[in-house]
């Protein structure tokens, strides 16, 4: 049998848009990082997948711009091995310079693209990126495999694998459930060229789910994990290039008053067998490289002569998430009960939910909700607090989350959902006082959720005198509403300005919130049945019709808005 070579530094596999005419190619690492600022973005089968992806790019840029500057010179600070490009001593608290990572920042922002160190530490590193070779890359060799796992799930017993149809995101297909409305036949589900199979493995260590059983032999009993990024309701920054991208996400300093931390991302440990043992502690990563290349599995691919014949797979512990500040790409929540930070985690019931209803998690409002600004945001606040980032900056903010179905047993995901919210750095990272931007925005926002209560209320009305289910129909009327706003809400709030006068701005939002409400009642109004007019008399001798509802909603929006003669704030 031939030698299997496939090389992510060399070999083409990551796919992106170009800018120069928006068509899609693959590049290897070195293309990429050469060239990131003529690509728009990334665009791999899922978003979710070019999530986990660009968490890797910048595993690979934190792990160099923490050691080296611009210019590919070591910080003074440290002391670099010149053979392995590693950290070689312990850094001194009082040597550290974060002074030193904000410059080789701003450096990278006024070349427009990264420097040629990163193509050094590939070439240093490129027997950890074969995804075949001694130390294939994301997986382990079969000696380490059997090693790590029980006796009974050896690869030579054949147990404990996971098809591609599983691995592959936009099939998802496990032994006990077929995926009926899959985009491939069944012929095809186990079947992926080399390029998309790396991309599908990196994606299925942050997103796994737990329909796999086997995990390997540990001291402490544990769960097998979902996969980190699966865990989390991401949130990160998006440029106009690629390279805009990837440089507004490298946050190279998180706190400056924090301790050095030397990146060190997976291909940097010995070998599979030293990582696996060291996450066996179940510890937190202290470094941002470690955490974006966290497995969930241990994985080794067996191959026959001209294909892919298993893939054997096996959890890792999982570490703790409460409190685990040093991610930040993910909203938060505050556990009263228990005292402690969580990420959120999206579920279907908030599938269509927009990411502007949740503009209070994503900036701070200095109020006492307990809510906490996620790491990215500080981040672009601090860059721009530093003027490496000018305050008229548009800041464009992303999520997107891939949602299990809620089967504990499983978590096999059900649905991906992507958003953005646009808004400028000035008003995002307003300064304190009584006219504070975010809190005035997140306050229009909550007095646009109680219009959207009202619009319920009264289509709850319509839903009584019709004789259908209320709650349903009010529920899906409502959402309707919400979608009504979601593009006038997304114009309003970028062009907000530092200098605006936030009365004026804020009663133009009111005036729209108030013609689509009232535009979407008076539809019920239009199409009024003979019943809808009748009403109905309860055993109180209360009167309800159409009309009554409609007069109760006007008056209920307009004393919120504004006052009762129809004036808006």
């Amino acid at each position: 049998m031939a030698t299997r070579q496939f090389n992510l530094v060399t070999d083409s596999w990551i796919k992106v848009i170009r800018a120069a005419d928006y068509r899609s190619e693959e590049v290897s690492l070195q293309t990429l990082f050469q060239q990131s600022s003529d690509y728009l973005r990334l665009a791999g089968e899922t978003q979710s997948q070019d999530l986990a992806i660009m968490r890797l790019l910048l595993a690979i840029l934190h792990t160099v711009y923490s050691r080296f500057d611009a210019t590919g010179e070591p910080y003074e600070w440290l002391t670099i091995d010149l053979e392995s490009l590693q950290v070689a001593e312990a850094v001194e608290q009082d040597d550290y310079e974060p002074d030193d990572l904000f410059e080789t920042w701003d450096a990278l922002h006024q070349l427009g693209h990264f420097s040629a160190i990163v193509i050094e530490y590939l070439a240093r590193y490129q027997d950890r990126f074969d995804f075949f070779g001694e130390r294939p890359f994301y997986q382990a060799t079969q000696s380490e495999y059997d090693v790590l796992v029980p006796e009974k799930k050896k690869v030579a017993t054949g147990s404990g694998t996971v098809a591609i149809r599983q691995i592959n995101r936009t099939i998802s297909e496990s032994g006990n459930s077929p995926a009926l409305f899959a985009p491939r036949s069944d012929a095809g589900k186990d079947t992926l060229g080399m390029a998309e199979l790396v991309r599908w493995v990196i994606t299925y260590q942050n997103y796994t789910g737990v329909t796999d059983k086997t995990k390997i032999v540990a001291q402490e009993n544990f769960s097998n994990d979902s996969g980190w990024l699966y865990r989390l309701s991401p949130v990160f920054a998006v440029g106009d290039t690629l390279f805009d991208t990837l440089l507004l996400n490298l946050i190279l300093v998180q706190n400056e008053d924090a301790p050095y931390a030397v990146e060190r991302p997976v291909w940097e440990r010995p070998n599979a067998q030293r990582y696996v043992q060291d996450r066996e502690r179940q510890l937190q990563p202290d470094n941002l490289a470690a955490l974006y290349t966290s497995w969930s599995r241990v994985l080794f691919l067996q191959w026959g002569d001209d294909r892919l014949e298993n893939i054997f797979s096996a959890g890792v512990p999982p570490f703790s998430a409460d409190n685990a500040f040093l991610e930040p790409m993910t909203t938060w929540r505050w556990i009263k009960k228990e005292q402690v930070y969580r990420p959120h985690r999206k579920a279907m019931t908030s599938v269509s939910k927009a990411m502007w209803r949740n503009f209070g998690e994503y900036v701070d409002l200095h109020d006492d909700s307990k809510r906490r600004q996620p790491g990215v945001v500080t981040w672009l606040q601090t860059l721009k607090a530093r003027k490496s980032l000018p305050g008229e900056t548009q800041i464009t903010l992303a999520t997107v989350a891939l949602i299990s179905d809620g089967n504990a047993t499983s978590q096999a995901p059900a649905a991906e959902v992507a958003d953005v919210m646009r808004v400028n750095a000035d008003v995002l990272f307003d300064s304190m006082g009584a006219q504070y931007w975010p809190k005035r925005i997140e306050d229009a926002i909550e007095s646009t959720d109680t219009v959207a209560k009202f619009y319920w209320i009264f289509v709850s009305t319509i839903a009584k005198l019709r004789n259908i289910s209320g709650s349903t129909f009010a529920a899906a009327e409502q959402e309707k509403f919400y979608q009504d706003l979601t593009i006038p809400f997304d114009n309003w709030l970028r062009t907000l300005s530092i200098n605006d006068d936030r009365d004026a701005k804020i009663g133009q939002w009111n005036a729209q919130v108030k013609k689509i409400v009232l535009s979407r009642a008076k539809g019920f109004m239009t199409s009024a049945t003979p019943r809808d007019m009748a009403g109905l008399t309860d055993e109180n001798g209360n009167e309800t019709n159409i009309f009554i509802a409609y007069r109760q909603l006007l008056g209920r929006v307009s004393e919120q808005l504004g006052d009762r003669k129809g004036e808006v704030k």
